[in-house]
């Protein structure tokens, strides 16, 4: 069949999907997606994938494609992050034919990202996202889509979107925030983005940005007229969104539950989930959030969801009439709704830290931990604690290692050099020397390769020797010959 495009893609492949789960790193796995179907979602993206790895690793794609494959869990829109057009092509090649498309990631503002040179820090290399887009549409049997960031020029925005329609791009996510937006920064979508690229261009858009509740659905489609709708945290704290419900957090959970013991998947995906699902309840019940934090098998964050219902509905019963929720919440803590990430100032303020005149939390000081006082030490710390009760972190304590003569790093305790193992392993070559402190042999090594040629030269077959023995008299013959 011919490949769809644009309008008749969204419409006919996609089935004109208005409600759609975004791309979450370890967290729009199949279960979740699963989840969020059932309560209204109609189209799902994968997490984001790395193309270099899915190409090269076979357990990386039956882990996150491959076994996850199931009927019900479509239309669905595989996305990858790549900077190179061969290897994008060649990891979407072996995604096509699990999917319904292929999203090209532009739009991660993570740190990972910068350092992987990928996301949304390819958006001011035109001219290779062209050459990928172009290569993919060519190429792939299924539809290309971008996922992007805009810019904080609204223009700038709109010729970037318009250059990877050109390209080939079928369908464009918007998310309205900038790359630096983000975290405590993040701030308000822009849907004014959104609306000037959708108006520009002649594909499908969806909106991404400032999705709270199903009215902030409608209300961006309103304003922006693009085609669907994207949600990202929205989702992950009521994942019955796009159905306008605010259910019980621990009916959400036990259905969750029920999925991913007929779909597995890593158990640091369900407890990230339930964090996200329990967000409000368990700023309440602080216990249940270090039972959850440690909890190691599936049935054991069952038996935490248990508890925490049976806490919530005794609350309930004892409810008085009239009674508000508590710190400004529109519902119960035990019901699930969205979580407004604070800023910069409203975190410190909650943290009980003044902060800089940027806003930016303090650092604690050193010298709290060093008694070893587990009310003070970090969480992180107090889980070594825990494993390791006679563990201590003074820093009086701690082994007193000597420093490399070259480069101050702590050197080796028998080191014949006083160095690192860098340095010695350096200075051991290039004086063709020992260090048995760090397992260097270059001498030896060198010792035995001249003793290993000197026994070869002695070594001769009797072939050898005879024609060896006729080189010699003839040349003797030669030689006699000249001196006549």
């Amino acid at each position: 069949m011919p490949k769809l495009r644009g309008e008749a893609f969204w419409r006919e492949t996609l089935r004109s999907a208005h409600y759609v789960v975004a791309p979450m790193v370890d967290q729009s796995e199949l279960a979740w997606r699963l989840l969020s179907r059932r309560h209204g979602a109609q189209l799902c993206y994968t997490p984001m994938l790395h193309a270099q790895v899915f190409l090269r690793d076979a357990n990386y794609r039956r882990e996150n494609l491959y076994g996850e494959a199931c009927p019900e869990d479509r239309p669905l829109i595989v996305q990858f992050c790549a900077n190179d057009p061969e290897v994008f092509v060649q990891a979407a090649l072996l995604a096509q034919d699990y999917c319904d498309a292929i999203d090209l990631n532009l739009g991660c503002p993570q740190m990972i990202a910068k350092r992987g040179h990928y996301g949304a820090f390819l958006q001011e290399e035109w001219d290779l996202l062209q050459r990928m887009i172009l290569l993919a549409n060519e190429k792939l049997s299924v539809p290309i889509t971008c996922k992007i960031r805009v810019f904080p020029d609204i223009d700038k925005t709109v010729k970037y979107a318009q250059m990877l329609e050109k390209a080939g791009c079928q369908l464009l996510t918007v998310h309205g925030r900038t790359k630096e937006q983000k975290g405590p920064l993040a701030g308000v979508a822009s849907w004014e983005h959104i609306q000037a690229v959708r108006k520009a261009v002649n594909i499908p858009v969806f909106a991404n940005g400032n999705i709270q509740c199903l009215s902030d659905v409608e209300e961006c489609i309103r304003k922006t007229g693009v085609h669907g709708v994207m949600s990202a945290e929205g989702n992950l704290h009521n994942p019955a969104l796009f159905e306008g419900r605010n259910p019980l957090v621990w009916e959400m959970a036990e259905e969750y539950l029920e999925i991913v013991r007929k779909y597995p998947c890593p158990l640091s995906y369900v407890r990230a989930h339930l964090f996200k699902l329990w967000h409000h309840t368990l700023q309440v019940y602080q216990q249940l959030r270090e039972e959850l934090a440690k909890v190691k098998t599936l049935e054991g964050i069952i038996d935490v969801n248990r508890e925490l219902k049976l806490r919530c509905q005794e609350e309930i019963a004892n409810q008085k009439e009239g009674e508000k929720p508590k710190e400004g919440l529109p519902f119960f803590h035990w019901i699930c709704q969205p979580y407004i990430r604070p800023g910069p100032k409203e975190r410190c303020r909650e943290n009980g830290d003044s902060g800089t005149e940027k806003g930016v939390r303090g650092k604690r000081a050193l010298e709290e931990e060093e008694d070893g006082n587990s009310e003070l030490l970090s969480k992180n710390k107090q889980k070594k604690k825990l494993r390791n009760p006679n563990k201590s972190f003074d820093p009086s304590l701690k082994p007193k290692y000597a420093k490399c003569d070259q480069c101050g790093n702590p050197k080796g305790n028998k080191c014949v050099f006083n160095m690192c193992r860098g340095c010695c392993k350096k200075r051991a070559f290039k004086e063709v020397a020992d260090c048995p402190g760090h397992g260097l042999l270059f001498k030896t090594k060198y010792e035995k390769s001249l003793s290993w040629q000197h026994s070869q030269r002695g070594i001769q077959t009797p072939e050898t020797s005879q024609r060896g023995d006729a080189e010699v008299g003839e040349a003797a013959v030669l030689k006699e010959a000249d001196a006549s």
